[in-house]
């Protein structure tokens, strides 16, 4: 691997808005998978549908990993003071993620209001459970007293907001090590990190304890590395590497396979079990596990190689860097309903998600290019 100098047009670093790109179409995608994997009721055609949300969720996963390395890449090191950082950054999620989550939890007791049926929830959020069905004022207030605590079943995708906060409030702090750092202790780090993306498999299938932790302690010995900080100075650290094209296709390509691999393989054998648990279903699919780094360092890399010479596609980018925030805001809002549209027109299961995923991507986007157009730079605090 060489160092080798960003790609900018305009201000931009375009190959990162090209990971941007990819990573807010995955996320949308990855949320079009969850009415497959959480069909409800029976099909005769729910083994091919079962089949297909495997497959795509698995192939989807380093769509945070890319969000956590595009972060590290842009803000480490961090280059103002603590206060300036947190009053930029945090502000401009903090409004945003508020409201919206609000409007998810009221949306049930909206559409009792309506006199929709309550099975259309179900189309709109698929963890959707028989409180939710209620269409109750208190059950969705009961939701959004919960919010400065964690996400609800009906705004699920808030939990990344949650994470992006903690990151941001760490950041400073970290940043003051990596400033320090050398490539070595980098790298040292990174490896300590490897080794903690395989304790969810230990603790799943060994025991629930390991190198310290126990009953009275979860802090285990490498605890302290372990998490999505990892992505952080990834990312970071990546960003002053580039791969060749051989490189992409005799490490990179295998990589991804190999990854690609073990996620499938094993959230199918997981679901499988008739014992199956909520942290069993998810266990290959973990962000920060060694499979789906393996998928989304190759990702990362390929977007570098990427040339864009279009002003048009430029732009383009560029808009979608400023309206991405607010898509991953209210893009919830329209993937179940895409999947639906996708199946009464009688689209083919096997492309009914990447199809899906495209309206919800293109009308969440064109809705919040919309709104910037309008409203200016007021939209930033209702859509980030």
């Amino acid at each position: 691997m060489e160092k080798t100098v960003s790609k900018q047009k305009s201000g931009h670093i375009v190959w990162l808005d090209i990971v941007r790109l990819a990573a807010m179409f995955m996320v949308v995608c990855c949320h079009c998978t969850d009415p497959f994997n959480f069909y409800p009721g029976t099909s005769p055609e729910i083994g091919e549908i079962k089949f297909w949300g495997a497959a795509y969720g698995a192939l989807l996963r380093p769509c945070v990993p890319l969000f956590v390395m595009i972060t590290g890449a842009l803000l480490l090191p961090v280059r103002e003071s603590s206060g300036a950082f947190y009053k930029k950054r945090i502000t401009r999620v903090f409004f945003p993620f508020l409201i919206w989550s609000v409007l998810y939890n009221l949306f049930p007791w909206v559409t009792g209001l309506l006199g929709v049926e309550p099975r259309v929830i179900l189309d709109f959020f698929p963890y959707s459970g028989e409180d939710v069905m209620r269409q109750s004022l208190e059950v969705s207030l009961g939701y959004i007293a919960g919010i400065p605590f964690n996400f609800s079943i009906l705004a699920v995708h808030m939990w990344y907001i949650y994470l992006l906060i903690g990151l941001y409030l760490y950041l400073p702090v970290f940043s003051a090590w990596v400033v320090q750092a050398s490539e070595r202790a980098k790298l040292w780090f990174l490896a300590l990190w490897g080794v903690t993306l395989l304790l969810p498999y230990y603790n799943e299938f060994v025991s629930e304890y390991l190198w310290g932790s126990c009953s009275w302690n979860s802090f285990g010995m490498f605890y302290y590395f372990a998490g999505f900080n990892g992505y952080l100075l990834l990312g970071h650290v990546l960003r002053q590497r580039e791969w060749s094209g051989r490189m992409l296709l005799l490490v990179g390509v295998p990589m991804f396979i190999v990854g690609y691999a073990v996620t499938y393989l094993g959230f199918r054998h997981m679901t499988a079990l008739p014992d199956c648990t909520d942290e069993m279903l998810e266990l290959f699919f973990t962000y920060c596990s060694l499979n789906v780094v393996l998928m989304t360092v190759p990702v990362f890399m390929c977007c570098k190689k990427i040339e864009v010479h279009s002003e048009l596609l430029c732009r383009m980018l560029a808009n979608l860097t400023l309206c991405g925030f607010g898509v991953y805001m209210i893009h919830y809002f329209f993937t179940g309903p895409s999947v639906v549209l996708m199946r009464l027109l009688d689209v083919p299961i096997c492309i009914q998600i990447p199809c899906a995923s495209v309206v919800a991507f293109g009308v969440s986007w064109l809705l919040v290019a919309l709104a910037y157009r309008v409203f200016g730079r007021k939209t930033r605090w209702v859509l980030g």
